[in-house]
């Protein structure tokens, strides 16, 4: 037996070090200015960060577990490894020619990105995130920690000048969409441009922690509140107002716009929905309970079906913008901005693929195919 366990490690131990060896492994060279190797180890790390991406989009911001992670990469083909390999060396040419070309980002630039993420993560939260809050919003939402994240921001944003640069006249070349393109696009998605039963509410929120005192406590305030307004409109909007100020013990304002939708309904849950929708405008709910709060509102607005026209709002309460702003946006901006969006993106996809042809040109590269059965 002992002389078993000896050559079970052993052949444990010369399995690992070959691993450990073909990782270390020269599966390409990039030669455009300078010779840049990448290894088995690095398109590893590149496919599972491209992997991990991809689950938590799929999972709608969930990060994958370790088994989801590992079956997915079990699964990869080496056509899949292939293309992640050539897009890793796409981007060593493009820094290389950048670098060459005297191309450059500052640490500036780079901060200004990462303020327009905080400034989104705290208008989800309603407030400044601290550090430690968004160094973990950046894990979760793209698989990797901050420093590595900034890193990636410089990368692209080194790529992205590179292409302005080289192929300003490709990515300016399209036409924006006319009136006739708009209304075209507007009749073949009329039947779809419908706004749902919806309402508008004022809200009472009074959060409880997760010990059963601090619920208890969350409890009693709700109750009162609930005496205290009585079902009162005028009583309802004073208590509002009280909820505006420091150390009221609970939230109060503006809810928004609730369509009667499934995702309402999986959102605010079916007690909310089904309530709300029983209200009349200006009427005062019951008391709610849900995972994380009660709550307490009151209809200020009630609006029917209605099927949506060119110069309707497409969506109540605004549309939010990449940079974080909301605009309100009707049918026919939101389908011009649409096809705009359309024609920018297959602009983009023409100029990287042209530039991508140039810098490959006379193979600047060499690649070991037979290190991709890993």
């Amino acid at each position: 037996m002992k002389r078993f366990l000896v050559a079970f490690s052993l052949s444990f131990f010369v399995s690992s070090l070959s691993f450990a060896q073909i990782d270390l492994k020269t599966i390409a060279v990039v030669k455009l200015t300078k010779s840049e190797a990448i290894t088995v180890k690095q398109v590893k790390n590149e496919a599972e960060q491209y992997v991990k991406a991809d689950l938590i989009q799929k999972n709608n911001g969930r990060p994958p577990t370790a088994d989801e992670l590992s079956k997915a990469l079990q699964s990869l083909t080496p056509a899949d490894k292939l293309q992640v390999l050539n897009l890793m060396i796409n981007e060593k040419l493009t820094l290389q020619a950048a670098e060459r070309d005297k191309i450059t980002i500052s640490e500036n630039e780079i901060n200004q990105q990462i303020n327009t993420l905080r400034s989104q993560l705290a208008q989800n939260i309603g407030r400044q995130p601290t550090d430690a809050e968004f160094s973990l919003a950046i894990r979760n939402q793209m698989g990797v920690e901050l420093p590595a994240f900034r890193d990636m921001l410089r990368r692209q944003g080194l790529m992205e000048k590179y292409l302005v640069a080289k192929k300003q006249s490709v990515l300016n070349g399209f036409k924006e969409p006319t009136e006739e393109e708009i209304l075209a696009e507007y009749k073949l998605r009329e039947t779809q441009l419908v706004r749902p039963r919806t309402v508008r509410f004022s809200m009472i929120e009074i959060p409880y922690g997760t010990d059963n005192a601090a619920k208890a406590r969350a409890r009693e305030l709700a109750d009162r509140l609930i005496r205290e307004i009585g079902g009162n409109p005028a009583k309802f909007d004073e208590a509002v107002v009280r909820g505006q100020t420091p150390n009221s013990g609970y939230r109060a304002g503006d809810g928004g716009y609730l369509p009667m939708t499934p995702q309402a309904q999986a959102a605010a849950g079916k007690d909310f929905i089904d309530t709300a929708f029983s209200l009349k405008q200006g009427e005062v709910s019951k008391l709610i309970e849900n995972t994380r709060s009660y709550q307490i509102f009151k209809i200020t607005e009630s609006l029917e079906k209605k099927d949506l026209a060119l110069d309707d709002i497409y969506q109540l309460g605004g549309v939010r913008l990449p940079d974080g702003r909301t605009v309100n946006m009707t049918i026919k901006d939101y389908i011009y901005n649409g096809l705009l969006q359309q024609r920018q993106t297959e602009a983009l996809q023409k100029a990287t693929q042209e530039l991508v042809v140039e810098l490959r040109r006379g193979n600047p590269f060499t690649i070991d195919e037979n290190l991709l059965n890993w």
